[in-house]
């Protein structure tokens, strides 16, 4: 075995010195990644695109975390090209989204081709419904990412 460490006035070989420390840390790793993860409200992730049959298919990922359901979602989505011209501007229904549950939805955007795609902008919410009702909580505390070149802004 290797050589005895003081640890808290106790004497530890040093591989049960490392596996303590190693347990007294993880909680506070978990608590910080906890917090990145879970901040309340909805995020929409652009995930990939993809050209397929004389379209660009957006694909996202959503993931609610505003504490309900949301019973229908739709976007006002514009489309700029590298240059930053809008090039289209679409309504994204990403329809229901329960609470806590990642949802991946897919929106194909006729006539053009991925590769002329700059950046897409989040432009307003046009529907949100939960519980039945019309309600903010699609818009309040929106977070928007992208994971690839093309940048999502809201």
């Amino acid at each position: 075995m290797g050589r005895p460490v003081l640890l808290i006035g106790i004497a530890m070989p040093l591989i049960p010195r490392l596996l303590a420390i190693a347990l007294l840390a993880a909680p506070v790793f978990a608590q910080a990644q906890s917090a990145e993860t879970s901040q309340p409200g909805l995020s929409l992730e652009l995930n990939a695109v993809q050209n397929v049959e004389g379209a660009c298919r957006f694909t996202f990922v959503a993931n609610n975390g505003t504490g309900a359901a949301i019973d229908r979602a739709v976007f006002e989505t514009v489309i700029f090209d590298a240059t930053g011209g809008v090039v289209r501007l679409s309504l994204f229904d990403f329809r229901e989204l329960p609470e806590g549950r990642p949802r991946v939805r897919q929106f194909d955007v006729p006539g053009m081709t991925c590769e002329t795609i700059g950046q897409t902008l989040i432009n307003g919410t046009n529907t949100c419904i939960s519980n039945g009702a019309e309600s903010d909580i699609c818009s309040d505390g929106l977070m928007l990412n992208s994971r690839i070149t093309i940048k999502l802004l809201g």
